[in-house]
């Protein structure tokens, strides 16, 4: 077997599940080099690196289909260029940054409710808080773009 590693061994040292290992491999993400004969995938240095590159791309934010992409773009290096790479990476900053943007936009929202809230003992009747959820107006397209920041921002 030599360097070969079983999907547990694999698992271990990357530190994620072998279900999660096991679902790479049905995405095609990953491909185990063969299997013991008791039916064990084994994995080859190889693809160790692959994984880890999956595993860093993950924390950076590329869902799984992007990195299928960056693995595309990975295994056929000699065929694309560091623009391309560039400029799939600078797509998805500008996602991340819409999100964050939303992100902010619920934040204000959401503390806008909480500070209008008094929060003391009383019963929630009239918490302001469910009230505002309740209100269909607050919640028209006009409020929301107030409240939450029009798309156009």
């Amino acid at each position: 077997m030599g360097t070969f590693l079983k999907i547990g061994a694999l698992a271990k040292q990357s530190e994620i599940s072998i279900e999660t290992l096991r679902y790479y491999e049905s995405e095609g993400l990953l491909t185990s080099s063969g299997r013991t004969e008791s039916g064990y995938r084994l994995y080859h240095p190889i693809d160790v690196e692959k994984l880890h590159f999956i595993l860093h791309a993950k924390k950076v934010g590329f869902s799984l289909q992007e990195i299928k992409r960056l693995l595309s773009l990975r295994t056929n290096k000699d065929s694309h260029t560091c623009e391309e790479v560039k400029s799939y990476t600078g797509s998805k900053i500008q996602e991340i940054e819409t999100k964050i943007n939303d992100l902010l936009k619920m934040k204000v929202a959401l503390q806008g409710l909480y500070d209008a809230c008094c929060g003391g003992e009383e019963s929630a009747i009239n918490c302001t808080i469910l009230s505002t959820l309740d209100d269909p107006q607050f919640f028209s397209s006009t409020s929301r773009n107030t409240i939450l920041g029009s798309k156009n921002d």
